[in-house]
């Protein structure tokens, strides 16, 4: 009996520990402030981390994300980050932060993915269309319409977006269950990669004409983050 209750709690903390690596690793220590010296330094989570006894308020501050950003680009969006980059502090804490602007009547965040982070997203100002599809076989599209107070979530690594259906600017912020999320822009990747994709396997995958896609080669994907 005793053996049979060993192994059922064997296999709980098995399944607790599948959970617990789905996003980044929990700290063993209060804080791992990222260094770019390794004099003295210890490696975690891809940072090597400030001795603690040096850490100061600043590797735990950032200022600026009240301020709008331009978004006379292309794709009439401009994403900014507040992660591990911008904020040493944040290094093995599992969490991260952007500020989304928005370009009136159809300032898009494009079709991205964040491999290594669930967002969830608040609508500060504006009216934004947005959505995931869900992992294959179903393929299936999940969208509302938000309005300033909505809060959606994007599961980690689905493909999602956010569309201005406003006629005025839009501002969302969105954290990241992730001190570096990472993002995978859809077009850019497939068809802005470097060297390029050999465009016979993009005419098979799309079923397009290869001048199309060479066409679609040829363009300059913009980076809005």
């Amino acid at each position: 009996m005793k053996g049979a209750h060993f192994l059922l709690a064997l296999s709980l903390f098995s399944l607790a520990s599948s959970f617990a690596y789905a996003s980044d690793p929990s700290p063993l220590q209060d804080f791992c402030v990222a260094i770019n010296e390794t004099k003295d330094g210890v490696f975690v989570n891809g940072k090597f981390c400030k001795d603690p006894m040096l850490a100061k308020a600043e590797d735990f501050f950032y200022s600026g994300l009240n301020i709008p950003r331009d978004t006379s680009n292309p794709v009439g969006s401009t994403v900014t980050p507040v992660n591990v980059a911008q904020i040493p502090g944040l290094n093995t804490l599992g969490i991260s932060l952007a500020r989304i602007d928005y370009a009136p009547n159809g300032g898009l965040n494009p079709p991205h993915t964040h491999p290594r982070a669930t967002e969830i997203l608040v609508v500060m100002e504006g009216t934004l269309y947005v959505g995931f599809v869900t992992s294959n076989p179903e393929n299936r599209l999940i969208t509302k319409v938000l309005y300033p107070g909505d809060v959606f979530v994007f599961p980690v690594g689905l493909i999602h977006f956010q569309f201005n259906v406003g006629k005025t600017n839009a501002v969302a912020f969105a954290a990241l269950s992730s001190q570096n999320p990472g993002v995978i822009t859809i077009a850019n990747a497939v068809f802005g990669s470097k060297p390029p994709i050999n465009p016979d396997v993009l005419v098979k995958a799309f079923q397009l004409d290869k001048n199309v896609v060479k066409n679609l080669q040829s363009k300059f994907w913009w980076a809005n983050n």
